[in-house]
């Protein structure tokens, strides 16, 4: 009897054992598993952002905005009296700004005047 007692009791060390080891085996393994994880969420946050520029970039050069102006022509056509007065008025703005630039940009040059012959006659018997 005193074997199987002794039996049992070494089996029970042995169990307990067994789940110690297993506890720090795993806690190693949890510890790299996070530190894994934890590299992984900041390349997945790298990579995410890397996206989104790329993104933009295709973006900014393949899209293309195209005004179908036949679209507009037809919209005049379907305004009512109110519409067309405020849209001639719209007109009449952008036409008085855009005249109040051009001067500014394409001005011709003031002609110089020429000096008078008196003028270089009095200067040449000073």
């Amino acid at each position: 009897m005193e074997q199987l007692g002794e039996g049992i009791r070494k089996l029970l060390l042995a169990g307990i054992g067994a789940a110690a080891v297993t506890k720090e085996k795993s806690e190693i393994i949890l510890r790299e598993l996070v530190k894994k994880g934890e590299l992984t969420v900041e390349q997945g946050k790298v990579l995410n952002e890397e996206l989104k520029h790329n993104i933009k970039d295709a973006i900014r050069e393949n899209v293309t905005v195209n005004v179908v102006t036949d679209d507009m022509l037809d919209a005049v056509d379907d305004m009512d009296d109110e519409q067309l007065a405020a849209l001639k008025e719209r007109i009449a703005k952008a036409e008085a700004a855009r005249s109040h630039e051009q001067p500014a940009e394409e001005a011709p040059e003031a002609p110089v005047e020429s000096e008078t012959a008196a003028e270089t006659e009095t200067e040449e018997t000073k």
